[in-house]
């Protein structure tokens, strides 16, 4: 039994490190970027940790935040990105 704890808990894990970010998914595709399909839009590993490698985007995003002085990331930003 200790096998399917195991293989259970990692499941777990899995569906809330997903579930903790799908609000940034779902906001950016209501702005109309319906490009961003998941966190790798932004964070270039899965899951994505604080100060992890970040995507261009991503990057594009946390220099929006420090300069708008900010103290969370807005996803209306993305209006003004001109990446890929």
């Amino acid at each position: 039994m200790p096998r399917w704890s195991s293989v259970l808990l990692v499941f777990v894990l899995a569906g809330l490190s997903a579930q903790a970010k799908l609000p940034f998914v779902k906001k950016a595709q209501a702005l109309g970027f319906a490009e961003i399909k998941d966190c790798k839009a932004c964070h270039a590993v899965l899951p994505p940790k604080k100060g992890g490698e970040m995507t261009e985007r991503g990057k594009f995003l946390l220099s929006a935040k420090a300069s708008h002085k900010a103290a969370e990331v807005d996803l209306a930003w993305l209006k003004d990105y001109k990446g890929k």
